[in-house]
């Protein structure tokens, strides 16, 4: 999906949504894309100060002099609706008024008051040793008014795709660096007098102090336009004191619900078939797990925007809610003020849930819970951390004993990590001989079905290639775009009951992943060298992260 069809969807959510919330105010409702960039305007009837402070916009004059039309949204005090149609009403004349989306609204501002930029060049991304980007985006941060420059920095990494901003106090000056497809990339030196800006923004717009001794967590949102469309932007934001002030990463969370869609995850038919199996259930508990970072929250929002209908009660517990989906009720739990999972868990399940999302299992309470939930008509997600699907068994043993109740309850263990996808400019290569020792190595004990399904071409394990990056100038310095799922998936068997009920002495992780192989599993190294043979990402880039 590129850019334009993200933003089409987007803009298709927003006027949904509209309609909706035009039948509930109700007004009639209004689709201005067809015209609200050719349409004329009606000048000189409501000053730009109203029309920018109640969110109202002259549309025109109908049949007759007599006859005004106007456009509203859903942030228009209903006071003012009120008072414009008494006052023409007395002047012996009519008004309607139409509701529109915000996208609209903000449309045709611009045409009514367009704003008088100062254009600064977007900044880019500096491969190692590149000291002149480097140099030359330090010169545009340091030029961008104080007034603009933190906001000019959220909608620049919004467009790099960047998940994470670090603001980092160096002695001389301040680091930025942004996260990008996994890595992270230097940016930007500023001077160290905007340090006061940044941490300004923070503290009013997310809550946290500037003068604080201790770390602090916070939260903002942001609305961030592109080519006259919006979208909303969550951001996390951790400060830490260090020597030379309060360092600070920002989190970004582009939200987009349209985006939180299992097809789009990149996993095989397979991969699909079995996780929609599992939640086609009433009950049972199912676990994400992986490190920080390696998208375990958006495939369990993606898997709860899939169950998502007017048949299901489906509530959240989380620390901190990263997407708002419509539908859902979703409670956030602050855990470092004394909030816990599972006190959140046993109250929301009075409340008679279809589905139940755990932000992540952290204790033997909350694990406990989540499986009582679990058999008692709930279908539960949660994450929780460990390496891979069989380490999470052996993590949860330790964290709770052998539990029969949990081998009834546990349907499925997913292992995820994001690899960087290969960009079009990519290469092949023939591998040298260790290498290819590494992959058959690696592969050995998959059958030619299950590696040809996976590489969707005929194998021969005698001659294959491998493919690197090539970076291809500016849109593409790295050779990189994107990144890929890599998914470990473990359906609870028969067999693998034994090991949790404690009918197999001295469990262990290589025990279970050694029974799990043998009834098809395939292990996250393996679908990362197989994403590799597909040419998908490089076999440097699976060694790194898998």
């Amino acid at each position: 999906m590129n850019e334009e069809d993200i933003q089409q969807k987007r803009r298709d959510n927003e006027e949904n949504a509209t309609k909706n919330r035009a039948r509930i105010l109700g007004l009639p409702y209004l689709d201005t894309r067809s015209f609200e960039n050719t349409i004329p305007l009606v000048p000189h009837l409501l000053d730009k100060e109203q029309m920018h402070s109640d969110y109202i916009i002259p549309l025109q004059k109908g049949g007759n002099e007599e006859h005004y039309q106007f456009m509203v949204t859903s942030q228009t005090p209903r006071s003012v609706i009120e008072k414009m149609s008494q006052q023409y009403q007395n002047y012996g004349e009519k008004c309607d008024f139409f509701l529109i989306s915000l996208s609209g609204y903000n449309v045709f501002m611009l045409r009514y008051d367009p704003p008088k930029e100062i254009h600064y060049d977007d900044i880019k991304i500096a491969s190692e040793g590149d000291s002149e980007t480097l140099a030359q985006v330090s010169k545009t941060l340091n030029e961008v008014g104080t007034d603009k420059v933190f906001d000019f920095l959220l909608d620049q990494a919004d467009k790099l795709g960047a998940s994470d901003i670090h603001i980092e106090n160096l002695r001389d000056a301040i680091r930025i660096r942004m996260r990008v497809d996994g890595m992270l990339h230097p940016v930007a030196n500023i001077e160290r007098e905007r340090y006061r800006v940044f941490m300004g923004e923070l503290s009013s717009r997310a809550g946290v102090s500037t003068a604080a001794t201790t770390p602090q967590s916070g939260h903002m949102q942001k609305d961030v336009f592109v080519d006259g469309t919006s979208h909303l932007l969550n951001i996390r934001v951790e400060t830490i004191p260090t020597m030379y002030g309060q360092d600070a990463v920002l989190r970004l969370f582009n939200f987009d619900e349209s985006l939180l869609n299992l097809d789009l995850l990149g996993m095989t038919e397979q991969e699909l078939d079995a996780i929609r199996e599992v939640v086609s259930h009433p009950r049972g508990l199912v676990l994400m797990v992986g490190p920080t970072g390696s998208g375990k929250s958006t495939t369990l929002y993606s898997i709860i925007n899939a169950l998502n209908s007017t048949e299901r009660k489906i509530i959240t517990l989380e620390d901190p809610i990263e997407y708002g989906i419509t539908g859902i009720s979703q409670i956030p739990i602050d855990t470092t003020n004394g909030g816990s999972f599972a006190d959140g868990l046993r109250s929301v399940l009075r409340l008679d849930p279809d589905v139940v999302m755990v932000g992540e299992i952290r204790d033997g309470d909350t694990a406990k819970t989540a499986i009582q939930a679990s058999i008692t008509g709930h279908l539960v997600l949660s994450s929780f951390h460990a390496n891979t699907t069989a380490a999470a068994f052996s993590r949860m043993i330790d964290l709770i004993g052998t539990n029969p109740i949990f081998s009834s309850s546990i349907r499925m263990v997913i292992a995820q990590r994001l690899v960087r996808r290969l960009s079009d400019s990519k290469e092949e290569y023939e591998p040298d001989e260790a290498t290819r020792k590494y992959v058959l190595r690696v592969l050995d004990g998959l059958t030619k079905e299950q590696i040809e399904n996976e590489l969707r071409h005929e194998w021969n394990p005698d001659h294959f290639v491998l493919w690197k990056a090539k970076p291809n100038g500016e849109e593409d310095p790295f050779g990189y775009k994107g990144r890929v799922c890599i998914m470990e998936q473990l359906s609870v068997t028969e067999e693998i009951q034994k090991f949790i009920r404690g009918d197999v002495e001295d469990v262990n992780t290589d025990m279970i992943e050694k029974t799990a192989k043998g009834l098809g599993l395939i292990t996250l190294e393996q679908k990362g060298i197989l994403a590799a043979l597909r040419g998908d990402t490089t076999i440097e880039e699976v060694g790194r992260v898998i």
